[in-house]
Order: C-alpha cells, then structure tokens, then sequence
C-alpha cells in the first residue's frame, strides 16, 4: 500500500517507490510512504488563498460547532483505528490516549467558543485612557493570521499529534498543512481520510504531507506560524532556517526533554503517597513503551529511602507484561520500529557511562506474542548516585522505558536536580505536605512548564505526570523547546495577531462591538427590555427617572439585608474614616438602580443572568439624588440545545449610576437572558 497525500484539494501519491513503513510487532511492511513531486511553494499557498479566507470569514461560534460537529463524526469511527494503531506497537490503553485523547481535545476547544465573542475576532484586555477628556482611547483586537500553520509532528502519537494542534488553529480561524513523522504516518492518514470524507471542513483547511517535507520550511511567510514536535536538536536546527528568520516566522517548539519528578522528603514507605508514586513511575515508564516527550526520565528520591523504592520499583515492573499488544494481558507494546529500537540502545549505553543497570535487559526480553523482527525492549532502569559530578543523566535521554534512579539529601537539593535537565515539560512531585509543596514549586517552577502535586487527596481523579490537559499550557522553558501549546485561550493567540486600535470611544464601539464608555448613546424611545435580542443595537440607552436617598432607606435597607456595618448605622464611629455621615449601602444603590431601570412587563427579558466588574466609586449621602444610564454594551450569541429551546441571547448592560453633580457613583455590567424574535435560530 502506498499512501496518499491530501494537497490542494486532492488525494495524490508521492513518486517513485517511497520508504517503507513497518509493523512495529512483527517487522512486516505496512505501507511506502512518499512526497517526491509535490509543490510545497504551492500547497502553502493554497492554504493561504483558499483554506484562509473561508475559516476567516467564520465566527468563533461557527469555528467551535465545526469542531464539535468534527469530534462527535470522528467519535462514532474510532474504532476504525484501533487495529491499526497496534501497528505502531501501542496497546490499547496506549492507542486510547492517542485516537479518543486527540478527538477529546477537539471537544475542548468547541466548548472554548464560549469564551470568545460570536465574532471572527477577539477583544483583548481593558481600555487604555490616552487623554484628559476622555474623547481619545486606545484598545486591543486580535484578528486570525493570513498564513497557514505548518505542524511538523512526531512519531509516537500520530492521532493526538495532530488533533491537538489543528483544534486550537482552526478554532483562531487559520488553516493548517500537517507534516506527521513518516514511519508512523499511515496512522494519520486514516484519520484525515476520515475527515476528508465527513465534508465538515471548509476546502483548504486542512492539508497533510506524508513523506518528506524537506524545504517546506524555505516557502513560509510572516503570516505562517510552525510548530514543531521531536527531538531539541532537530527543533533547532529548524528553528534557525533563514527563511524562519528573515520574515519572524512564529516557530513554536515542543522537544523532548528529561521530565522528573520526586519523592517528597515527608512521605514514608507506608505512607499512601509512596505507594502512588511507585505506580505513577511504572505507569509512566511502560505508558507507550516510554514513548513520550513527557515521560519521567529522572526519578528523585530522598538518599535514606532510594533502596525501598528500586525494590518496589523493580517489583512493580516485574509484573509489566510484555509482547504484541492486541494480546489479552499485554501491558506494554513495542517501540515504534527497529530504528527506534536500536536509537534507545545507544542512549542507554551512553547513560551507563554515568549510571548503572538496576532493572531490566538491553538485548533480550520475555513477550508473549510478537516476532523476533518487532521492536520489543524490557523496562531499563538506572541508577546515578552521583548526580552533580555524573551529569548525562541529566543529558542524555533514551525514549524509550527508561529513567534513572538519582538520591537527594536536601529539598533545596531536590530543586537544583530538577532543574539541571534544563528545562522540562513537567515535573510531579509525591507528597502530602502543602508547604513543603508550595517551597518545591516555587523553586522549580522556573525550570518546567507544567509541575503536578500527587497525593491521596486528589489521586483518583488525578489526570497523571505525563497527560497535559487541553485548556492548561503543554511546553517547556529551555531544553523543552522554549513554547506552548494549547492552554485553552492562550493557545488560540498564537495564531492571531494583537493590534492596538486608537481612536474615539464612539468609532471603537463600532469596531469592536463592544460599547466602550464615552461613546455616543443612542436614547431610544422604546426601553430596552421591550426589546428582542435582534433588536438591540450595541449604545442603545435608557436615561431612567431620579431617586433622592433618604436615612430611611438605609436603615430599610439594613433591616432586609442583615448589614448593619458601623458606616451605614452609627454616625458616631466615623471619626477616622473616610465617611462625613452615614453613607447608603452600596448594594442598595445598585439595587435602587434596578428598581430604575427595569420595566417590569412581561416582554422579551427573560431573567437577570449575572453581575460582572460591579464598582462603587464614590459614597451616597442621605439627600444626593441618583439616576441611571442604561446602555447596550455587548450581545452574546446562545445556541439553543434543542428544537424545543426558547431561542435567546445574553445582552451586557452597562449599568452607569449618577448623582446629581453627574457623576458616576456606581458602575456595573449586568448581564440578562433576551429572547430572539425569530426562534428558528
């Protein structure tokens, strides 16, 4: 089987022969894979020209139900992938975390859309006030970049790989050309075929290269963005293409680094945390035979307990079933081919130099299943008691299932061995001390982009050392590649472009769509609660009637409420503060407001949903009169979840109180529920 390229359009196989892809149990050949011939200088331009401006023209709202539609067609076929993955030498815990981990991801950047406007941009930030009178201010949008993201992809999850970055650029509004690693690209396009087939993605929007793609890199521009996934020496040499440098190409790297984690000093050979952390190292070891960028490389235990746990350690991985993982029993498959095999072999003998062998064989192991021509290996484990003169340990990484046993005496002892991989992925630490916690944190964090806290309190829902989670950062400080991806909205940014607008608050309105304070009202004759959500424009405003505040209405006030603080009741403790008399709840002005400026017929209105950024600015004395200016500050897009569901919207109102000298007293955002007039949508 040769497989396919889907470019520009079209499903086209690379010239010539192509290199051979082989079954990682059994040595047989899976596919050729091949790209000899096609136009890189063009398929990024289609992206741009095509796949771009279709994705651009979409809302967030439109982009997050594309991916929700995505996720659930894929969902239904995943068990399309499955036999193949065992190819790869996964089992099937291993092909879980790689086929449904990467359509989970899909599911967690739709629902993000709700974080985002219904929009094809974002406002970002607060506004900035750039003058005395108020008629010149300054803001943030962030709009999709022009280009493409090319995603040059490692071996070791070709589905999540791939999933996780094109759900975070297709929810920014940019197209993506996936380049998965070669030997395990028979895996990926399953995947694409599959979308392909399922016609939810606009033309363009995705596009995958399964051989090489040597020169890709020669034809991006300063509107593309790259991210790359392997080994830092490759993420380098990458990293420094002229092309990458001459146009500020965004080039976001995640290599694989030497992740610890570490065996609190508090915690006791029959404390629950070692028994946890004995399994999460076992886990993480075996876990895609060690596969992993985020895999624990270095195991960091306190000196006087470093022999408890190789014994336990060596127990738990004596007990780990080796051989062909669609086998029942099989916990651990294979690397993902020969090459790999013999790579880790190098690595470990370069460690050995600095290290030695407590578990395991490098030539042979037991598995059940399987042929001599699979790319088995057994568990290797390390030990370095001299981790600050023997320093490969922290250099060195074999990826495959191997890490390396190294004793600390000292917390502050424990920081500095974190951080001499420098730089990692993620860090765990096992302990039940939140101090000692908090000191570890603090220290290391620095040095690791992610650092998990496992104990008994949250160790059943505990998502696992080696598993990063969509909508928190994956990525790394130094030798880890320096970059981020995912992390919920943060990932998204990196596909945008912030630009600062200037102008006056009434032309930012209309840009941004968000009413920004200053900007022309529009008093309407009809209130604002007669009106359905399509109705209201952004700076509709209702100036509502006036109240004079009485001492009657604070005491009336304290008396249904239970607040009786001293500056609301007693005018004779209010030496020292910044009160001349007893001053009006502030909740009661707000609620005074209310009383104001709701119109309290039945009409479009259908509830009060929330209170955001609510400020009191300035005290209200018995005698100052208040009134209120209503105005439309942001409408918000609801989907209905069902054919019988009211179709509604959320409406912001910004909610200005003013005294009698007209100056804002109070200033909030409500937020209410309105109806739609058409409920078809």
């Amino acid at each position: 089987m040769k497989l396919e390229n889907y470019v520009m359009g079209s499903w086209i196989t690379g010239d010539g022969e192509g290199k051979a892809l082989y079954n990682a149990i059994n040595g047989d050949v899976v596919a050729h894979a091949s790209s000899t011939g096609l136009n890189f200088e063009e398929i990024l331009q289609y992206g741009r020209s095509v796949g771009n401006p279709a994705l651009r023209k979409m809302t967030f709202h439109e982009r997050g139900r594309m991916l929700k539609a995505l996720a659930l067609y894929l969902l239904e076929r995943k068990n399309k992938f499955y036999e193949l993955s065992y190819a790869t030498g996964a089992t099937k815990v291993d092909s879980w975390i790689d086929i449904e981990g990467g359509i989970g991801n899909l599911f967690a950047y739709s629902s993000l859309r709700r974080q985002f406007p219904n929009e094809p941009f974002y406002v970002d930030g607060e506004i900035a006030p750039l003058s005395k009178g108020g008629s010149f201010i300054g803001h943030h949008i962030m709009v999709p970049k022009e280009g493409v993201a090319v995603h040059i992809n490692a071996f070791n999850f070709p589905i999540w790989g791939m999933l996780e970055k094109i759900a975070v650029n297709l929810l920014a509004g940019v197209p993506a050309v996936v380049k998965p690693a070669t030997l395990t690209s028979y895996l990926t396009e399953a995947m694409v075929k599959e979308i392909h087939a399922s016609g939810i993605l606009p033309d363009g929007a995705l596009q995958l290269i399964c051989g090489s793609a040597h020169g890709i890199l020669d034809h991006v521009t300063s509107q593309d963005i790259v991210t790359f996934t392997g080994s830092a020496s490759t993420g380098r040499m990458l990293k420094s293409n002229p092309k990458i440098l001459e146009e500020s190409v965004p080039f976001n790297m995640e290599a694989d680094s030497l992740n610890s984690s570490i065996l609190g000093p508090d915690v006791q050979v029959d404390s629950p945390e070692f028994d946890l952390f004995i399994k999460e190292v076992q886990k993480e070891m075996t876990v895609k035979c060690g596969q992993k960028c985020t895999a624990i490389r270095r195991v960091l235990v306190p000196e006087d307990r470093i022999e408890e746990v190789q014994i336990a350690l060596a127990k738990r991985l004596e007990k780990t079933t080796i051989g062909d993982p669609r086998i029942e029993g099989v916990r651990m498959g294979a690397l993902a081919g020969k090459e790999q095999l013999d790579e880790v072999r190098s690595k470990v003998g370069e460690l050995l130099e600095a290290s030695e062998l407590v578990y395991g064989d490098l030539e042979s192991v037991n598995r059940e299943g399987g042929t001599e021509e699979g790319a088995f290996i057994s568990p290797i484990l390390l030990r370095n008691d001299n981790p600050f003169t023997n320093r490969a340990t922290h250099e060195v990484e074999a990826f495959g299932p191997v890490s390396t046993l190294v004793p600390y005496k000292t917390l502050d002892e424990a920081i500095e061995i974190s951080k001499m991989g420098k730089g990692s992925l993620v860090c765990s630490m096992a302990t039940y001390d939140d101090q000692m916690a908090r000191e570890f944190t603090l220290g290391a964090a620095s040095h690791h982009g992610r650092i998990l806290i496992l104990n008994r309190d949250c160790a059943k829902e505990s998502t696992g050392h080696g598993s990063p989670m969509p909508l928190l950062v994956h990525g790394g400080p130094g030798r880890a590649g320096g970059g981020e991806e995912m992390g919920g909205k943060r990932g998204v940014f990196h596909y945008m472009q912030r630009t600062s607008v200037q102008g006056s608050p009434t032309t930012l309105s209309k840009i941004t769509s968000v009413y920004q304070a200053g900007g022309k009202q529009n008093e309407t004759e009809i209130h604002s609660f007669r009106k359905h959500f399509e109705e209201l424009e952004i700076g509709d405003t209702v100036v509502t009637h006036k109240h004079t505040v009485t001492e009657t209405d604070i005491t009336n006030f304290a008396n249904v409420s239970g607040d009786n603080f001293y500056a609301h009741m007693d005018a004779t403790s209010l030496e020292g503060t910044i009160f001349e008399e007893r001053v009006a709840h502030g909740y009661f002005v707000l609620s005074k407001a209310a009383g104001l400026f709701v119109d309290p017929k039945k009409g479009p209105v259908l509830l009060n949903y929330g209170l955001e950024d609510c400020r009191f600015t300035k005290p209200v004395y018995p005698g100052m009169t208040i009134g209120v200016r209503l105005t439309v500050k942001e409408k918000i897009e609801q989907e209905k979840r069902s054919d019988d569901d009211i179709a509604k919207g959320i409406v912001k109102f910004l909610v200005d109180v003013y005294d009698e000298t007209g100056e804002t007293v109070a200033i909030a955002t409500i937020l209410t529920m309105v109806k739609k007039k058409d409920q078809s949508n």
